[in-house]
């Protein structure tokens, strides 16, 4: 894919898509349709200073494209509702499928390579492992709605042996941390939660396990830094030369492949802040507690097969370059 193509990013005043749009421009692509809700005042600081041809709004993306002539060379799809403690299954219904779908027909129908995020909420407590076998997806029994709509798109993706776009990725994001998440409010990663609480209080709050089998602390999760996360994406655009994949269309793990604690990823931000930890533990929410993923890790092996193998940031380098560089300044990405 050259760098005067026409890619639309979706949710891209989002968090993770926000970084990809600034990613984009970094690499020399300035050609960009930025697709999301542009009504909240809070991501505006996302997009500042980056380039790009036009904002649509999400709502009214369909009919633009019904209008427009302007030719689409690749769509990131990333923009949903990823909040896991909304329980109301039609408004992901709405954006996580129904949207999906549109997004889905029209890269069909225009021959247009399409990326689209699903998300490890997909696998639920993990009864089938982590891996992402194509075979398992309609086994897979996620514990919310969120992680219950993304699934059901994968499930239709699949069956779509006849209408599909020339080559597709459905990629699962494990625990993406990272800059642009300001605006996120308590869907926002634990490490900006955490900076805020050491800046604040001088300490930090975890959740107690509510298992036997895990202690305070040692819940586990497989936490990936935007920064890889970014690189992914890119190597799938740049897979895609004049009509010629060069991977295998399919669902792919987005993680790093190592799970940690959130009592490393905790100590991870205070020595970003050159402090010693404390942390507390405390209850974790009722509403929550039925539904909370004790680990996560994915397996990696179906991507790095693919060929990608660029190395990731460790947990402790990922955190220290997110909480120095972006969090003490309150600088975007």
């Amino acid at each position: 894919m050259e760098s005067d193509s026409t890619i639309v990013v979706t949710g891209a005043a989002g968090f993770i898509g926000s970084c990809l749009v600034g990613f984009l421009n970094n690499a020399g692509f300035e050609k960009l349709l930025l697709v999301d809700d542009f009504s909240i005042k809070e991501k505006e600081p996302n997009l500042k200073g980056k380039k790009y041809i036009s904002k649509v709004e999400r709502e009214e993306f369909f009919d633009w494209l019904g209008k427009s002539s302007q030719k689409i060379d690749f769509i990131f799809h990333l923009g949903a509702r990823t909040d896991t403690t909304e329980f109301d299954y039609s408004i992901h219904e709405h954006l996580n499928v129904e949207y999906s779908k549109k997004i889905w027909n029209y890269c069909s129908e225009k021959n247009v390579p399409l990326v689209y995020a699903s998300s490890a909420a997909t696998y639920g407590a993990g009864e089938l492992g982590y891996k992402d076998d194509q075979e398992i997806i309609a086994n897979l029994k996620p514990l919310n709605p969120y992680g219950v709509s993304k699934n059901e798109f994968d499930k239709w993706a699949l069956k779509q042996e006849k209408n599909h776009p020339p080559a597709w990725a459905g990629l699962k994001f494990f625990n993406v941390y990272g800059p642009n998440e300001y605006h996120k409010g308590r869907m926002a990663s634990v490490i900006l939660h955490s900076y805020n609480q050491i800046r604040e209080k001088g300490f930090v709050k975890l959740f107690k396990s509510h298992k036997k089998e895990y202690k305070d602390g040692q819940q586990l999760r497989d936490f990936i830094y935007v920064k890889d996360v970014l690189k992914i994406c890119f190597w799938f655009l740049k897979c895609w030369k004049k009509d010629q994949k060069l991977f295998v269309s399919g669902i792919y793990n987005v993680g790093t492949g190592q799970a940690r604690t959130f009592d490393d990823l905790v100590k991870s931000t205070f020595a970003g802040l050159d402090k010693e930890p404390q942390i507390e533990y405390i209850d974790m929410p009722e509403d929550i507690r039925e539904t909370y993923q004790y680990f996560t890790e994915a397996d990696m092996n179906k991507i790095h097969s693919a060929g990608y193998n660029a190395p990731f940031y460790s947990l402790e380098e990922g955190v220290d370059d997110y909480v120095r560089n972006y969090l003490s300044t309150h600088t975007y990405y």
